[in-house]
């Protein structure tokens, strides 16, 4: 059962030797464009700030629409619960890397959003990898947003000329919140159609990055101090994983059957019920799935390193075993997969037995090895 959890609330680091950077991307300012974090390793600046773990309060309300709260309320609780913390990555930091990257694009589950993984996609980019986060915009995350323009009567001056901060200035922000379903509503059709966009929305942050890896100049409709340019053949395009959590874990099994150029997936308490039957044998790659002892229990999300023991329970955010213990094990056997369908020069593989259910804190009994022929 792992041992009662820690005393200390925070977001733990990546354990890798890279420091880690961070910064947003959405291309195209529509609902249609691609909006991501990417965390990646970085030059180690401790005059970079790190970022809010929720970056705006409309996230506090979407959270509040998904668990069926009053928003004023939860706002407070969870402002005071959760406004503190900062994300374990270094804003806008220079890139940094003395090989070319392994890329993974990680899919976020029901009513959770872009930035509530961080200490997964942190560990990661401290091992070496780039990360796209992406923030989905079919309304199965808690929220997001995107930008319209403005009536040409409101635009300023600035629109004369063609910098990004004149493009910004002439663009509005429009939420988009959780959509629950409605009452005798079928949950199938809805969530079918949301995992297809999902995986859509994966493939086009990969082919964003695969732009930017090109030398391409992309435009951010964000306002960053990030450098792009920097990134120019900074990725291994030949080693690209997709990852996600819950409705993310189905998202990466649709990924994985729409595009080849995904080599493996980490599912991390896959929620199977948006998917088509007839799916599961068009998967040809390789897929590690990694269940919870109690499925929706908030495992894999930030939001277990930052609640009290009780009120954790509570809120159904902390299962029984330590969750930086967890966590731990988690990408430990992440990474040891990834060595292995990636084919990385790494020593991930000195946690293989995680694979294989060698450890006394995973439950007995529950590894099963599945030839695809079998699925």
């Amino acid at each position: 059962m792992g041992s009662s959890c820690s005393n200390h609330l925070g977001i733990p680091p990546g354990n890798g030797p890279n420091a880690v950077g961070c910064t947003d991307f959405m291309m195209d300012h529509t609902a249609e464009g691609t909006f991501f974090r990417l965390y990646y390793p970085c030059q180690e600046m401790e005059s970079a700030g790190k970022p809010d773990w929720v970056p705006y309060k409309e996230y506090f309300n979407g959270l509040a629409d998904f668990m069926k709260m009053n928003r004023a309320l939860s706002e407070r609780i969870f402002n005071y619960l959760f406004g503190s913390f900062k994300i374990p990555a270094y804003l806008d930091a220079p890139f940094k890397s003395n090989e070319k990257c392994p890329v993974i694009i990680f899919s976020h589950g029901l009513g959770a959003f872009r930035t509530l993984y961080s200490a997964i996609c942190a560990e990661m980019a401290s091992q070496g990898f780039i990360v796209a986060s992406v923030e989905h915009r079919d309304q199965s995350a808690s929220a997001t947003y995107y930008f319209c323009e403005k009536p040409e009567s409101e635009r300023s001056n600035a629109s004369l000329t063609k910098s990004s901060g004149a493009t910004q200035q002439n663009l509005v922000k429009e939420w988009m919140y959780y959509r629950a379903l409605q009452h005798g509503e079928s949950e199938f059709p809805l969530r079918n159609k949301q995992v297809k966009q999902r995986a859509d929305e994966c493939i086009l942050a990969l082919d964003k990055l695969t732009e930017i890896n090109s030398g391409i100049s992309v435009q951010n409709v964000l306002e960053t101090h990030f450098d792009w340019s920097t990134l120019k053949n900074s990725m291994d395009l030949c080693r690209i994983a997709v990852m996600g959590h819950s409705f993310g874990g189905a998202t990466v099994i649709e990924a994985l059957c729409k595009e080849v150029k995904f080599k493996c997936g980490v599912a991390l308490d896959s929620w199977m019920t948006p998917l088509d039957d007839e799916i599961f044998p068009r998967v040809k790659q390789p897929i590690f799935f990694i269940n919870s002892e109690k499925f929706q229990w908030y495992c894999f999300p930030d939001f277990t390193f930052l609640t009290g023991n009780w009120i954790g329970k509570l809120m159904k955010l902390k299962g029984e075993i330590d969750p930086e213990l967890a966590i731990d094990l988690c990408n430990k056997a992440t990474l040891a997969f990834l060595q292995r369908h990636l084919g990385l020069e790494k020593n991930f593989n000195q946690w293989d037995p995680l694979i294989n259910g060698e450890d006394e804190n995973l439950i007995p009994g529950t590894n099963v090895n599945l030839l695809q022929s079998a699925i």
